[in-house]
C-alpha cells in the first residue's frame, strides 16, 4: 500500500488518467474529488463489494431450465 500525505486542494494522479483531489477536510472525514474517464468505474468500496457479491450470486444461482422447443418439420 502506498501512503501519501496531501493537503487541502492537492491531488494525486493514477495512471495519468485518474485524478484524486482533497476537496474538504471536516474533522476525521476527508472529502475526495475523483476525475476519471467514463470507461473507468469508480465506486465506494462497500458498493464495489456488493456489486461483486451480486455478480457472483448471479453466476452461481440455479435457474429454472427453459422448456425445449419442438423441432420444426420440413414442408
Amino acid at each position: 500500500m502506498l501512503i501519501l500525505s496531501r493537503k487541502l486542494g492537492e491531488s494525486i494522479v493514477i495512471d495519468g488518467r485518474i485524478h484524486v483531489t482533497i476537496v474538504r477536510v471536516e474533522g476525521e472525514v476527508v472529502k475526495l474529488g475523483i476525475t476519471a474517464p467514463s470507461e473507468v468505474p469508480v465506486h465506494r468500496k462497500e458498493v464495489y463489494e456488493e456489486i461483486q457479491r451480486s455478480n457472483q450470486q448471479a453466476l452461481t444461482k440455479q435457474s429454472t431450465p427453459l422448456p425445449k422447443l419442438k423441432a420444426a418439420s420440413s414442408p
